[in-house]
C-alpha cells in the first residue's frame, strides 16, 4: 500500500518507519526537505520524501501526524484530500501540555474531517506514545490501538495498518468518539510526564 505521511516528528517518523519495515511504500511529507530526506533514508528502501502535497498525491492512505497548532496550516498546504483515507493521530493539546484546546463537545478528528471535505477520516494512533510504536509488547501482551471513524471500509484499512505495527486493534465506534479518545490520550500524557508512567500503554482487558 502507498502511504503518505504528513509530519516528520516523533509519531510520524515512528509510524512511517514501522509501515515501511512491514512492506508498505511510504512518502514522508515535510516543510523541511532535509529532515524528510534524512527520515526517508533511515527508513529503508520502501521510503522516500517530498512535500505535504507529494504525500497526499502519493498515498492511498494519508497519516496526519502534526502538532495541533500547525495542523490546519498543514492541511491547507497539502491540497485536496478528497477520496483519501485520512488517519488522524493528532491530539488537540495546548502548547504547554496543560490541557486540551478542544473538549467533549467537538474533537480534533471531527474538525479535521470538516477541514478536509471528501476525505474518509479515521482517528487512530493518538493514544499511544511514539516510543512504543517500534515495540508495543508489554510482558506477554501487546498494547492496544484504538480507532474510530464513520467509514467502515476506511476503518478496516486502518485496522490492518494497526496490526502491521503489532498493536491490537480496538474499534471504538463512530468518529464522534474521538471526543473520548483524545482525552484518553491527554490522561496518558499527564500520567507519563507527571507520575513517571512514560513506559506504559492502554490495554482493554477482557474476561
Amino acid at each position: 500500500m502507498n502511504i503518505g505521511i504528513i509530519g516528520t516528528g516523533n509519531m510520524g517518523g515512528a509510524i512511517g518507519k514501522g509501515w515501511a519495515a512491514a512492506g508498505h511504500k511510504v512518502l514522508f511529507g515535510s516543510r523541511d526537505p532535509k529532515k524528510s530526506a534524512e527520515l526517508a533514508k533511515s527508513s529503508g528502501p520502501n521510503a522516500k520524501s517530498g512535500t505535504y502535497k507529494d504525500a497526499v498525491a502519493f498515498g492511498d492512505v494519508v497519516l496526519l501526524a502534526t502538532p495541533w497548532h500547525s495542523t490546519q496550516d498543514a492541511i491547507k498546504a497539502a491540497g485536496s484530500f478528497k477520496g483519501k483515507i485520512l488517519i488522524d493521530c493528532t491530539n488537540p493539546l495546548l502548547p504547554d501540555f496543560a490541557g486540551l484546546a478542544l473538549g467533549h463537545e467537538i474533537s480534533a478528528g471531527e474538525e479535521i474531517a470538516r477541514w478536509t471535505p471528501g476525505s474518509r477520516v479515521v482517528k487512530a494512533f493518538n493514544s499511544i506514545g511514539s516510543a512504543h510504536i517500534a515495540n508495543p509488547k508489554f510482558g506477554s501482551q501487546n498494547a492496544d490501538g484504538y480507532y474510530c471513524g464513520d467509514d467502515e471500509q476506511a476503518k478496516e484499512v486502518a485496522a490492518h495498518l494497526i496490526k502491521d505495527l503489532n498493536l491490537n486493534p480496538v474499534d471504538c465506534g463512530p468518529l464522534k468518539n474521538a471526543r473520548l479518545l483524545e482525552p484518553l490520550a491527554f490522561l496518558w500524557v499527564y500520567l507519563a510526564f507527571n507520575k513517571g508512567a512514560l513506559n506504559t500503554a492502554w490495554k482493554l482487558i477482557r474476561r
